[in-house]
């Protein structure tokens, strides 16, 4: 599971860094995925956005597994 996860994160990653931003991967728990926003996109008032929005949703459509994302 940790594979596909962070495989969909490898996709979204080159957006993030465009704009000088970053996503690790934390953990994996229930159904839950657990990130840290890094960089411009750590401090960025758009971030609650750029993670339900973006991260979220594209994890939700390649992963059924995944009921949520959640940051650090």
């Amino acid at each position: 599971m940790k594979e596909k996860i962070q495989a969909v994160l490898d996709e979204i990653r080159p957006a993030l860094q465009n704009d000088g931003g970053d996503v690790e991967f934390i953990d994996f728990n229930d159904g839950v995925v657990i990130v840290r926003l890094m960089g411009a996109c750590g401090s960025c008032p758009m971030s609650t956005m750029t993670l339900k929005q973006g991260i979220e949703a594209r994890l939700k459509a390649a992963i059924p597994e995944v009921v949520a994302v959640e940051q650090i």
